[in-house]
Order: structure tokens, then C-alpha cells, then sequence
């Protein structure tokens, strides 16, 4: 069941997104080659917790840290560990939950690790551009549906794929609500967007084909030609003012201010 979030709610889940750009805040200027993920992931857990939030992704279905850090192939649930390096050309995708007062708020970002390839380079940007060319069509009266199919639509024009394994969701009271969002769909598909509709919307990207694998661990998701992957993520919420992401960092907020 889709919920639509009072302006109460709203006020709750902003706290919370606060919190997560000041996780990627925080971050963004310590990756570097010879931090490990763990290390991240403490960086990451410390914020969320001193800031008044919890991080509802740690034990959730048994998964064991507050984050998830995903290095090249690992396009999802990178599970932190001290042996996993970053070196310069890497790339990092830190996924972050915080809940404020029983709201949530999801976003993830992915980081360049020093110097990285020009088609590296693209493939972020292709990443984070495809989530902004979504929300043209996060209209009240639209669809579900024509949010996903944009996100295919402007990946595929630069020769990369969406994941079919996994979806962005509502969010609100619970990190995972009703609607999926995946990274395809047909345009006129899916659940009506009315006002009061939080969706975290995450083009998964793949440099090669869509297949995925996951890993013995039962969480780490890579791409089965070991291709390079990326994502991003923010919460976005239709209010009756305008749509919301409320996971935008401070810098952000300048560049994306009709968002804000």
C-alpha cells in the first residue's frame, strides 16, 4: 500500500535526509587510496548516530553494518569489510539510511578515487544525470512507470544498462514502502504520483550487460561480466509546493536549488 506523507511526516523525513548529506558531507573529502570500506563505514555510523537518527539498514534480515560501500563491479550491498583497499581509479558508492523520530531518508553517492579514466568519469555522471532527467516526470497525474523508463531511456543512450535485479522504493515510516521503482519500465506503467508520494529513486548502472551475481555473502551484488557499475540515489518527495530531495548535500542544494 502506497502512503502519502503529511506535512508532519515531511517535516520528520527532512531531518533525516539532513543527516545523510552530512554523511556524504563528512566523507567526500577522506576518500582517498588506502582508506578501507570499514573505515567508512565507521566514519558513516558515527554521523548517523550522534546526529539523534538510527541506521535501520544494520540487521536488517541479518546485513551488518549501517552503510553499504561498493567498490567497481559491486553495483549493491557492498558489505564493508578492512580488507577492501581503495586505490587511485577506484570508485566507491556509499549508501546511506538514517531514520529521524521513526522517518527515513536513503540516498547514495558514488565517489571518484583519485584520478579515474575519462569513461569513468562518464559513467557517474551518465549515473547521477539519469536520476535528474527522472524527475521531469515526477508529476502529479503521471506514472511510476515514466520515472523508471526515462532512467533506461537516458542510460541506454550511452551504451550502458539498468540493473533488472533490483529497485528504488517509497520510503517514509519504513525504509522499504510500496512503490518499487525500478531503473525500466514502460512509460504509463505503474502507480498514479499524487502529492504526498516519497520515492527513493537509484538508477543502478552497468558499464556492460544488466546481469548481476550475488556474492557467497549473500549480499554483495556484482555485475556478472566484472564490468564497472555506479550509482545514485536521493529521497524525493512531491510536495504541495513543488518536488523535494531532501538528501542533497549543501553544495548540491546550490547547483539543484529548484529542488530544494
Amino acid at each position: 500500500m502506497i502512503t502519502l506523507k503529511s506535512s508532519r511526516e515531511i517535516e520528520l523525513m527532512k531531518q533525516a535526509g539532513k543527516v545523510v548529506a552530512k554523511v556524504f558531507e563528512t566523507i567526500a573529502p577522506l576518500i582517498r587510496a588506502g582508506i578501507s570500506t570499514f573505515e567508512i563505514n565507521e566514519i558513516a555510523e558515527r554521523v548517523i548516530t550522534e546526529n539523534g537518527c538510527t541506521g535501520p539498514c544494520k540487521g536488517y534480515y541479518g546485513y551488518p553494518s549501517m552503510t553499504c560501500v561498493s567498490v567497481n563491479n559491486v553495483l549493491i550491498h557492498g558489505i564493508p569489510n578492512r580488507r577492501t583497499i581503495l586505490k587511485t581509479g577506484d570508485i566507491v558508492s556509499l549508501d546511506v539510511v538514517a531514520c529521524y523520530k521513526g522517518y527515513c531518508a536513503d540516498a547514495t553517492r558514488t565517489f571518484e578515487v583519485g584520478i579515474v579514466p575519462e569513461r569513468v568519469k562518464q559513467l557517474v555522471n551518465v549515473t547521477r544525470e539519469s536520476f535528474f532527467e527522472s524527475l521531469k516526470y515526477f508529476k502529479e497525474g503521471n506514472h511510476v512507470g515514466d520515472i523508471s523508463h526515462a532512467i533506461e531511456a537516458y542510460v541506454n543512450k550511452f551504451g550502458y544498462s539498468v540493473t533488472r535485479d533490483a529497485t528504488g522504493h517509497g520510503i517514509g515510516s519504513s525504509m522499504h514502502e510500496d512503490p518499487a521503482v525500478p531503473c525500466y519500465g514502460k512509460e504509463g506503467s505503474g502507480a498514479t504520483i499524487k502529492v504526498g508520494m516519497a520515492l527513493a529513486i537509484e538508477p543502478m548502472v552497468l558499464e556492460g550487460k544488466y546481469q548481476t551475481r550475488i556474492l557467497p555473502d549473500g549480499w554483495t551484488t556484482v555485475s556478472k561480466d566484472g564490468k564497472l557499475t555506479c550509482h545514485y540515489e536521493n529521497t524525493v518527495i512531491l510536495t504541495s509546493e513543488g518536488l523535494k530531495i531532501i538528501t542533497l548535500t549543501e553544495e548540491e542544494s546550490k547547483e539543484y536549488k529548484e529542488y530544494v
